[in-house]
């Protein structure tokens, strides 16, 4: 069957242990072969239908998110009667090139906007959205993210911002109270020294774009102009930016999440290697498997320019080369209603998509309310086709950060991304 073959090219895959909503990583599209079909489905035509069961590739922030998924898709599949199959990639963007050269990709996996426009361009992808019954009902600033060359391709799965968590327990521990939650860099600063000590550091976040990219944010600064027609990396604002994070690497009261042992901000505020870390909606899953730890999330402190964050989301990808697209457009649809939406926030904590499913998701998340607030200043990541490949360059360098230049690093950036916007 098509479906064994499938899993036996993509090889073992086990349960992920970084999170595909940040999408980083390079995904060496320009090497890649194109997809070797489905081009009705890409131009806008019927798409295939067949008796062929259905592969879902995900990227998963833990366990919570794994048996949600695979909770939806099961009983999708009972309902339906077309069989299907969640799997928890590894790496996510590497397991993805591998099934699409093999000519055996999955039928629906996470894809990340910044990836979009690559796999758009070597006809790997399916540009199904205007095809979505509840098109009308995602947030328009989602549907403009997965659009490329005007073609709306795939349906947004959720969202995320970016905000800052706080284990209380340690917060109380140090003797800081509610008037202590930080609302500048300064007062940032402070609680994080208070709250470092012995083997616990105050703030501990992953060294990448996708979130040293909120401070850069909150200076005022961003990668690419908003209509991404115009580089902007190697501002006076970025550099402001990735100054005040080495100082505070270089002082122990920041770290990044390699240097204290943990993969990702969420292990590390688990384990309480950090009292504090940023991250997205879907930390509320993964602190699941860390019971004493009592999160409290609060807006990112303002910077100099005000409050800032970064903003995320994944679609459901489809593969051109899946001979049951039909199939895999109903299981879309089902996936990104607002009830199966809301039950996926109960289960790992990310946004919903759709805009009639806001008013209760605020309602059962009082406690998350910062994230929904800020969608209101959030800037969305750079989706320049070739993006992915600066991004990976531009974490390498954010390593070095605690030893490094920050106009270097950012002169390279500059150069890097005028290679491949305009």
């Amino acid at each position: 069957m098509r479906h064994s073959r499938r899993l036996m090219a993509l090889g073992g895959l086990g349960l992920a242990t970084t999170l595909a909503l940040a999408g980083c990583g390079g995904s060496g599209f320009d090497d890649g072969p194109a997809a070797s079909g489905g081009t009705e489905g890409a131009a806008g035509g019927e798409l295939t239908s067949s008796d062929d069961a259905l592969t879902i590739m995900i990227g998963s922030s833990g366990d919570a998110e794994t048996a949600a998924v695979k909770d939806a898709v099961a009983k999708w599949s009972e309902d339906s009667g077309v069989s299907a199959e969640v799997v928890a990639a590894t790496d996510l963007t590497q397991q993805l090139s591998q099934g699409f050269a093999g000519g055996n990709p999955p039928d629906l996996f996470y894809l990340a906007t910044e990836l979009l426009a690559g796999y758009a361009d070597n006809g790997s992808v399916v540009a199904y959205g205007d095809k979505l019954e509840n098109k009308g009902d995602f947030y328009p600033s989602l549907v403009q993210n997965f659009t490329y060359d005007d073609k709306f391709y795939c349906a947004p799965k959720d969202f995320s911002t970016l905000q800052l968590i706080i284990n209380k327990n340690l917060w109380e521990k140090a003797g800081l109270t509610d008037a202590d939650v930080p609302t500048d860099w300064d007062s940032l600063a402070t609680v994080a020294k208070k709250l470092t000590s012995g083997n616990t550091t105050g703030l501990v976040f992953s060294g990448e774009y996708q979130r040293v990219g909120a401070f850069m944010a909150e200076a005022g600064g961003r990668l690419v102009s908003e209509d991404g027609t115009k580089v902007v990396a190697d501002s006076q604002e970025n550099a402001d930016a990735l100054a005040y994070v080495k100082e505070h690497l270089a002082d122990g009261t920041f770290a990044y999440a390699a240097d204290v042992g943990a993969g990702w901000g969420g292990e590390a505020l688990g384990k309480q290697l950090a009292a504090m870390t940023i991250e997205g909606n879907w930390i509320t899953g993964a602190l699941g498997d860390f019971p004493d730890v009592d999160p409290l999330v609060v807006e990112l402190p303002a910077g100099p320019a005000g409050k800032g964050t970064l903003q995320f989301t994944n679609c459901w990808g489809m593969a051109a080369d899946s001979p049951n697209q039909q199939a895999a457009l109903d299981l879309v649809e089902y996936l990104t209603t607002a009830e199966q939406q809301l039950e996926f926030s109960k289960a790992f904590g990310p946004m919903p998509s759709v805009q009639s499913a806001a008013e209760q998701w605020t309602t059962d998340n009082p406690n998350l309310e910062a994230f929904l607030s800020g969608a209101d200043y959030a800037q969305g990541v750079p989706t320049n086709d070739g993006v992915s490949d600066v991004f990976t360059d531009f974490n390498a360098q954010l390593a070095t950060l605690k030893d490094g230049d920050p106009a270097t690093i950012l002169k390279s950036v500059q150069s890097n991304l005028e290679a491949i916007v305009g």
